[in-house]
């Protein structure tokens, strides 16, 4: 199993810049817990949003992280339980062929990845990744020509 450790996914010639278009459904944890999803654990704490997306798969996103990628869908006011936009903010995507696996964040949640899945990176240092079907079901690939 291959495992990544600070890949840069912007330097990667295989790589591309995508965008989530998804509604979600989020329900904001009043105390600190751990979720399983299918890449492996997401532990969290109060106040962070535990994601249902529209495919079923289940995650977690820190209450910081989370107020920067996502909108509630009106008339729903932030910060509430219910649905939320992902914002389009692009991220970079490599398909891998492989199984693989790769921590969250530096001293993270380690994921695990199946052959095919794709590694995303949101910013330096903090990874996910998406299953294959999930990943073509929900993310559009942005032409070359749009700016980070």
């Amino acid at each position: 199993m291959l495992h990544f450790s600070r890949i840069d996914l912007s330097c990667d010639p295989l790589a591309g810049r995508y965008v989530k278009e998804e509604i979600v459904s989020v329900a904001f944890a009043r105390e600190a817990g751990e979720l399983i999803s299918l890449e492996g654990p997401n532990r969290y704490a109060p106040g962070d949003a535990i994601i249902t997306g529209s495919t079923g798969s289940r995650w977690v996103v820190s209450h910081d992280r989370f107020v920067l990628k996502y909108d509630p869908v009106a008339p729903l006011q932030a910060g509430k339980d219910g649905a939320y936009r992902a914002k389009p903010v692009p991220v970079f995507a490599r398909q891998i062929h492989e199984p693989f696996s790769i921590a969250r964040s530096a001293g993270g949640d380690v994921l695990q990845g199946k052959a095919q899945d794709w590694l995303l990176q949101y910013a330096p240092g903090d990874y996910g990744l998406a299953e294959n079907q999930r990943f073509v079901q929900v993310y559009r690939r942005l032409p070359e020509s749009d700016g980070v």
